[in-house]
């Protein structure tokens, strides 16, 4: 979801977020959103977004029109596990998934701390720095997944950098799920006029899956 300070994320992510800020997309924008595409589609639906936005509306509103609109589950990057109980409370108690980030420099108490508090999956970044395409996995991100793995029973998700099928194939052998971001965001960035933009996005999507 657009935040105006999106610290986590690099230069495609926060243009994006720009233009949907400018275009008036806001938070309950965004779950009337939702609303709409879960009457089409069964795949679960995570919602990333950073606290400040959540704070402002309310975490209890907040949580109670997520899962109203269809939500499954909720990242808030930017919020420490140590101080995560105000924003997964709410979150727990209209049944939503609070997921926590994993990074190369978290200790294994607060891996084991983010999987006793998380639910869903651990989304773990390959790296460290903000989002974008990068040409290859980061090295240490097999070892960190395994690391990860020795905490935690949760599955695991892997992002930061993925942008091709052989990275995606990659990822996949090493954790439960590749999340792609900055790279398709930069497909709907480029053909955001297009009529067939649903279209050039599914195909992109399809090709990261290729060989699979």
């Amino acid at each position: 979801m657009p935040f105006s300070d999106p610290l986590a994320d690099g230069p495609v992510i926060q243009r994006a977020s720009e233009r949907a800020l400018a275009g008036g997309m806001t938070l309950r924008g965004a779950l009337r959103l939702v609303r709409i595409v879960r009457e089409a589609v069964e795949t679960p639906i995570v919602l990333f977004t950073y606290a400040n936005p959540v704070v402002r509306m309310d975490p209890v509103a907040f949580a109670e029109e997520a899962a109203e609109a269809g939500v499954d589950g909720v990242l808030i990057l930017d919020y420490p596990v140590e101080e995560a109980q105000a924003l997964r409370g709410p979150l727990i108690d209209e049944g939503l998934d609070p997921i926590f980030l994993i990074s190369p420099t978290t200790t294994d108490e607060r891996i084991k701390r983010s999987a006793e508090l998380g639910r869903g999956f651990l989304y773990v970044i390959s790296r460290l720095g903000v989002t974008g395409a990068s040409d290859r996995l980061a090295e240490a991100a097999g070892s960190l997944v395994e690391r990860v793995r020795a905490q935690a029973r949760l599955p695991v998700a892997l992002g930061f950098g993925i942008s091709t099928p052989a990275q995606v194939v990659d990822a996949c052998q090493r954790a439960d799920a590749a999340v792609v971001g900055s790279a398709l965001v930069n497909v709907i960035a480029e053909h955001g006029g297009s009529p067939d933009l649903a279209a050039r996005a599914g195909e992109y999507v399809r090709w990261l899956k290729s060989e699979l």
